[in-house]
């Protein structure tokens, strides 16, 4: 059995963890995968996301603090050279720095590393820094997205065929179209109103506070409903009472059933500043629901053209014009389908498996 280590900075609700999950949930029957969190601990990683629960034992959490850390490098070494490991997989450069040194001290014949985003790469310091550790440890290098990967190469002067384009998926059976009525009384959302619903941490960069603004400029039968926690949430509960929308925001905290919070939509946002080519997108889509997302990062490319709505980032004004426009648009075509052709988790999962095979 082949223990194959995917590496992430902290295992918790997000786009790159559930990825990392999802690889690992399909990956073939003579793999063994781990996942390994440079930052927290398991305990309270499993309270706070019960998904992870299914895959407890093959989770390692090495609690790393701030700082640079050369015991989290000697850690990682040891473990790789314990099981004696073929491929190691890292996601953004906090675990390329710490997994890539490792694994090369380690003789890891085959080092993955994706890149979800690039925005980062706009500082100068994290140009030469990802540059520096690139050219160190040498791995196999993935973006989600050809936006992200034609923003590595320009950031990094990189040739086109030494960055690879493996797109984000999700599963298609697990997201699927439901009942809007049963999955609003689940949830306790009223059943009579237009839903507007957003996923994601609440953090500055996701935009929320922009999407609650844009509500005092719609009807009063409009709601919206937030998935996720994060530092900003009592910003945001401010920002409620200052605009008056108590009873039409809902912050209803990690939800655990994102299918069926989906399922209660009748349009989905995403209204961040900064991003790679987000799952969430994909995942509302896959559900039947049509998106208004901002014209950032790769969200584009994850976003059906014959249903979705681009608008700019920041303007509340006009993402409501956007949010009222798709509700009242009847003939939105079914943006399940797009999903199905470019966003199949079952594909990006393929594609990954190939790279690991190359140390055979």
């Amino acid at each position: 059995m082949n223990t194959w280590v995917q590496v992430v900075q902290h295992l918790q609700p997000g786009g790159i963890e559930t990825m990392a999950l999802d690889l690992k949930r399909l990956e073939s029957s003579d793999e063994e995968g781990v996942i390994v969190s440079l930052e927290g601990n398991k305990q309270d990683a499993l309270e706070l996301w019960p998904r992870l629960k299914p895959f407890a034992d093959r989770l390692i959490f090495l609690d790393k603090q701030a700082g640079w850390s050369w015991s989290t490098v000697r850690t990682l070494v040891n473990l790789f050279r314990q099981w004696q490991t073929p491929v190691v997989h890292t996601h953004h450069i906090g675990p390329l720095i710490y997994a890539g040194i490792a694994a090369r001290l380690a003789h890891v014949p085959v080092l993955i590393h994706t890149e979800h985003d690039a925005w980062h790469l706009r500082q100068a310091k994290r140009r030469f820094l990802q540059s520096a550790i690139l050219k160190l440890v040498k791995p196999i290098l993935v973006a989600d997205a050809e936006r992200v990967a034609s923003e590595l190469r320009n950031a990094l002067i990189l040739d086109d065929d030494q960055v690879q384009v493996i797109k984000n998926g999700v599963d298609l059976s697990q997201f699927v179209p439901g009942n809007k009525t049963r999955a609003r009384a689940a949830l306790g959302l009223e059943p009579a109103v237009h839903m507007v619903g957003t996923a994601g941490r609440l953090e500055l960069v996701k935009g929320h506070a922009v999407l609650i603004e844009a509500m005092q400029f719609l009807p009063a039968n409009y709601q919206l409903c937030i998935a996720g926690q994060g530092s900003q949430k009592s910003v945001l509960e401010q920002l409620i009472e200052k605009f008056g929308l108590q009873g039409r925001v809902h912050l209803l905290g990690n939800v655990q059933n994102m299918p069926q919070f989906y399922q209660s939509l009748d349009v989905f946002c995403l209204p961040s500043y900064f991003e790679g080519l987000s799952l969430v997108i994909l995942e509302a889509q896959s559900c039947s629901i049509p998106a208004v997302v901002t014209n950032v990062g790769a969200s584009k490319e994850a976003l059906c053209p014959g249903s979705g709505l681009l608008v700019e980032p920041g303007s509340a004004f006009t993402l409501a014009q956007a949010l009222e426009q798709q509700i009242n648009n009847s003939k939105v075509s079914n943006p399940r389908q797009f999903v199905k052709k470019c966003g199949d988790l079952r594909t990006t999962a393929r594609n990954y498996a190939a790279l690991r095979q190359l140390y055979q």
